[in-house]
């Protein structure tokens, strides 16, 4: 497995976990029936982790 499909699968992962934790049902592939408001707060739920690990990280130095 190229370093390239492995990040797309990390990527896929983590968008899936955040769409859980927001109660998002999310398809592998084709998601194209979502709602704005569905689409941004899984995004918003990856930008907050993602902000939350780097603040973890840089605390931690």
């Amino acid at each position: 497995m190229s370093k390239n499909r492995s990040k797309k699968a990390g990527l896929e992962q983590f968008k899936m976990e955040a769409a859980n934790e927001v109660g998002v049902t999310l398809n592998k592939g084709y998601n194209g029936d979502l709602t704005a408001k569905e689409a941004g707060s899984i995004g918003g739920q990856m930008v907050k982790k993602m902000v939350e690990s780097y603040e973890n990280k840089t605390s931690n130095k």
